[in-house]
């Protein structure tokens, strides 16, 4: 079995999306910024990119992500061509789906999300992606092995902050790798038990 990362692209100042967001502009103004580095001709993002979706088995994101990002990622998902399924935590599925997607909506919550998913990955990871709220759920549950942080430089100065509010208070973390660009320094940590 592959491992459960928590992977999120976030500002220097601590926020994952930007101020102002709206079903439009779902990221906020600037937000976009976060998630340049995939997107860059940088080589060294590129190949990044690409060992993470090779590694890839499963995706879980929450509703929100799902509703504002569909109209990017389309029927394959975040992972486009290698089509890695996506699980989908939610109160209720939405009535219209991609045809053909890889979604699969998952109703009865975080445990039941990860154990399909992991069933799906086999052998490799899964990534818990996108939504601060989901994340911080997925890391107070316990339920998570590293985290995965793009970190770009960028002061956003408000929006939605990643680490607000940790119930189960402080989380130990040992770094495991660091990787920098011009666009984000990616930073990977284990989580200690």
């Amino acid at each position: 079995m592959g491992k459960v990362i928590f992977v999120i692209s976030m500002s220097l100042d601590g926020y994952v999306t930007a101020a102002n967001q709206t079903p439009d502009n779902p990221m906020g103004d600037g937000g976009l910024r976060l998630q340049e580095w995939a997107f860059s001709a940088d080589e060294t993002n590129q190949q990044y990119l690409a060992a993470a979706v090779d590694g890839l088995g499963a995706v879980i994101a929450g509703r929100r992500t799902y509703d504002t990002s569909l109209r990017w990622w389309g029927a394959d998902g975040p992972s486009g061509p290698a089509r890695r399924p996506v699980f989908v935590v939610t109160h209720e599925a939405p009535e219209e789906q991609p045809e053909h997607g890889v979604y699969q909506f998952v109703t009865d919550g975080l445990g039941s999300a990860l154990a399909q998913a992991q069933t799906a990955a086999g052998d490799k990871d899964v990534t818990v992606m996108g939504g601060a709220d989901l994340g911080r759920q997925y890391l107070d549950a316990g339920l998570l092995d590293e985290m995965e942080i793009h970190l770009v430089p960028v002061l956003l100065g408000g929006g939605t902050r990643m680490f607000a509010g940790l119930p189960g208070g402080p989380v130990q973390l040992e770094p495991v790798d660091v990787l920098p660009t011009p666009a984000a320094t990616h930073l990977r940590y284990r989580i200690l038990r």
